[in-house]
């Protein structure tokens, strides 16, 4: 499959940040995007890293923020409004994170996002040489060093997953 060039791509090239991209075949009947990617891709899901938009406004305020945790984790609510220091935060409204990011839910990058959102990433990611991250579409993953994500995004790691 040919690789996309995508904002995040863009992004990557623009910083000299070194990736590889994967492309698979997408199913739209899918709901776990970073499971099928690890399927398609033949990776363990422990490898692979969902970016998650949070919101820590209330009283109709909006204080988006990116957490980045491996698809076999779920993100700590707790944890990030902490990190964040909010009372607490909920999933972003898709509308609103699909704004802020310029991507669609399911191929929403940590990279070239449309505004920089305070980011933080999971320090489980450090357990891999390499990991994945979406690339900015639906069926395109970018394979990158912790270190490199970190670097081309201003990401904070933290301990933000569940259990």
């Amino acid at each position: 499959m040919r690789i996309p060039t995508t904002p995040a791509t863009l992004a990557l090239d623009a910083a000299g940040v070194p990736w590889t991209g994967h492309a698979f075949g997408h199913e739209d009947d899918v709901d776990g995007y970073g499971e099928e990617a690890a399927e398609a891709l033949g990776i363990e899901p422990e490898r692979i890293f969902k970016t998650l938009v949070v919101d820590g406004g209330g009283k109709g305020a909006t204080q988006l923020a990116v957490g980045v945790v491996a698809v076999a984790d779920r993100l700590d609510t707790k944890a990030i409004a902490r990190e964040l220091g909010v009372k607490r935060v909920s999933m972003a409204d898709v509308a609103a994170a699909e704004r802020a990011t310029g991507y669609v839910v399911g191929g929403i990058s940590p990279f070239g996002q449309k505004t920089r959102l305070p980011m933080l990433v999971d320090r489980r990611i450090e357990d891999h040489d390499t990991v994945f991250v979406s690339g900015g579409r639906r069926g395109f993953d970018v394979e990158i060093t912790p270190s490199s994500l970190l670097e081309a995004t201003g990401g904070r790691l933290a301990d933000i997953r569940q259990g």
